[in-house]
């Protein structure tokens, strides 16, 4: 594969049990594969240290302007979005493998995003809450009133058929 921001050729690197693609000596970035880079994310994970300093060439300029094609899928334009609801860092995601390109430095700048899951889903839950605010809330209130109906509704029918009255599966009866 080659690399989508330099086109140099990403060399494969072996990191626990996961093999990413990195841009050595190049422009410094990163080839995650679907589901690769929640393993190395967080600062307690200490496998993604290794991929912290990836040796590149600083005469390489990239134009963070520009749309970049997938590497592994070759023909889809990858998506750039913030990693996180803080928006401090962009990546690039392929809509179709699911994999994610990172800039150099990207990783690092994750990396001190957030401790755990835990918080950054914490994080997101409040800044939807702000947000969106009431509406939020009264969606979840007509959501759990639908809900408390629709079990009325099946207590209902639990007496009308009982559990013990399947077609087919009595002794008695005319089925």
């Amino acid at each position: 594969m080659n690399c989508p921001a330099c086109g140099n050729v990403l060399e494969e690197m072996t990191i626990g049990d996961v093999v990413v693609e990195v841009c050595q000596r190049g422009c410094g970035g990163i080839w995650f594969d679907n589901y690769e880079l929640e393993k190395f994310d967080e600062p307690h994970e200490s496998a993604g240290e290794e991929l912290l300093d990836i040796e590149r060439d600083e005469s390489i300029v990239v134009d963070r302007t520009k749309r970049l094609d997938c590497p592994k899928c070759g023909d889809i334009v990858m998506m750039r979005h913030f990693f996180s609801v803080k928006n401090e860092v962009e990546v690039d995601e392929c809509p179709g493998c699911g994999g994610f390109w990172l800039d150099a430095g990207e990783l690092g700048k994750i990396r001190g995003l957030f401790d755990t899951e835990e918080e950054r889903h914490r994080a997101a839950h409040e800044y939807f809450s702000e947000i969106f605010g009431g509406q939020l809330a009264a969606i979840e209130a007509e959501d759990q009133a639908k809900f408390n109906k629709v079990r009325k509704i099946a207590n209902m029918f639990r007496f009308v058929c009982p559990s013990y009255y399947i077609p087919g599966k009595q002794d008695w009866g005319a089925f």
